[in-house]
């Protein structure tokens, strides 16, 4: 009892410490400026100093680099109330990202072995529509994101009374992969990528005159998909002064789908053909697939991590105070998800978000749920 009541002073003492953050930001948690509380984490990581925690939220390729941000667990973040899964009662509703999926799905299961006898609701139906039904709708009270909320989202979800706050959950990275036939491409630069999926590489020999004139086929999520989101912003919009969207819409034959089995399936048929989706879903299928390189480097855990390599991305949950006040198997759940899913992630096929980074998630869930 000593130990849960230090315990339970830390946690006031933090929230008083955190309150004036929390009211600087306007109430909005999601923001993630609560990093620069850690001011010792450059001096003391040297190696990380590229790598600035207040932009990860915001830049969804900077948030892998943060593979070394131990400062942050000086102080002491896991004083969340602990969960008892078995005293949960209610039903969870969540939809959004086909990529987040498989982990909310395994953070479901985990929290229903141990005791929740509720329902949680999982639709996988890209980030984008995620937020239509969180924001406009208002019909989840969870959405899962592979990037983060937009401004314009923000304000439909204020439109209907909820203020989305931000949960980081992880980290991935997207693979591009091509038919194990296809022996002669090992890798591709962004530039050659943004040729291919806007049709302006017709054939492999347009991408590299010593390859084959086979004709490509493509295979991409579709613009729902918030991994659609982030390969447009990443490597169509470079190649084509920020319109790459419509260069990969308007490419001739592209077949979309939010669905990733789907584009699995294509590439898997087609031995000239190449797609792209979550790291996730090459793990379970690489026996099956053949991951290429991006400019020159392997999608890996410490590639990922680090952020040398160019497609990786943050992964995101997000709720509103007002839904996990009314629902708290809402609040609960995500309490568990943030506790323990770093036990989980790499299982699933992604790579954990860093210690700093899930510690600012779970000062957002203490500033939800201040009276």
């Amino acid at each position: 009892m000593p130990t849960m009541r230090k315990r339970f002073f830390t946690s006031l003492l933090m929230l008083a410490l955190i309150a004036p953050i929390i009211a600087a930001c306007g109430g909005q948690t999601a923001q993630p400026t609560a990093a620069p509380t850690q001011p010792t984490a450059a001096p003391t990581q040297p190696t990380a100093a590229p790598t600035q925690p207040t932009t990860a939220p915001t830049q969804p390729t900077a948030a892998p680099a943060q593979p070394t941000a131990e400062p942050a667990a000086e102080i002491d973040y896991d004083g969340l109330p602990e969960v008892d899964p078995a005293a949960v009662t209610g039903n969870i509703v969540t939809a959004g990202s086909s990529t987040v999926f498989p982990l909310t799905q395994r953070m479901a299961e985990r929290f229903k072995d141990e005791g929740y006898t509720g329902n949680i609701t999982i639709d996988s139906i890209g980030t984008g529509a995620g937020f239509e039904r969180f924001c406009k709708a208002g019909e989840t009270d969870i959405a899962n994101a592979s990037r983060p909320i937009r401004p314009a989202e923000v304000e439909n979800c204020r439109a209907i009374g909820r203020t989305p706050i931000e949960f980081r959950v992880g980290t991935d990275a997207l693979a591009v992969v091509i038919n194990p036939a296809n022996t002669f491409v090992d890798s591709l630069t962004k530039a050659q990528l943004a040729d291919i999926f806007s049709g302006k590489a017709k054939t492999w020999k347009d991408v590299n005159p010593d390859w084959p004139a086979n004709p490509i086929k493509l295979f991409s999520p579709g613009s729902d998909s918030g991994t659609f989101d982030f390969f447009v912003e990443v490597v169509m919009d470079p190649a084509f002064e920020t319109k790459g969207k419509e260069a990969i819409l308007n490419a001739p034959g592209i077949q979309l789908s939010e669905n990733d089995n789907v584009l699995v399936q294509g590439v898997e048929g087609d031995p000239n053909a190449i797609g792209y989706f979550g790291y996730a879903y090459f793990i379970a299928e690489k026996d099956r697939l053949k991951a290429v390189k991006v400019e020159g480097i392997e999608p890996t855990d410490k590639t990922a991590e680090t952020g040398e390599y160019p497609l990786a991305r943050p992964l995101f949950i997000y709720s509103d105070a007002k839904i996990m006040k009314e629902k708290p198997q809402v609040a609960a759940f995500i309490n568990f998800y943030l506790t323990f899913v770093n036990d989980e992630v790499l299982d699933v096929g992604y790579f954990p978000a860093s210690t700093q980074a899930i510690n600012v998630a779970k000062l957002n869930w203490l500033g939800a749920m201040k009276p």
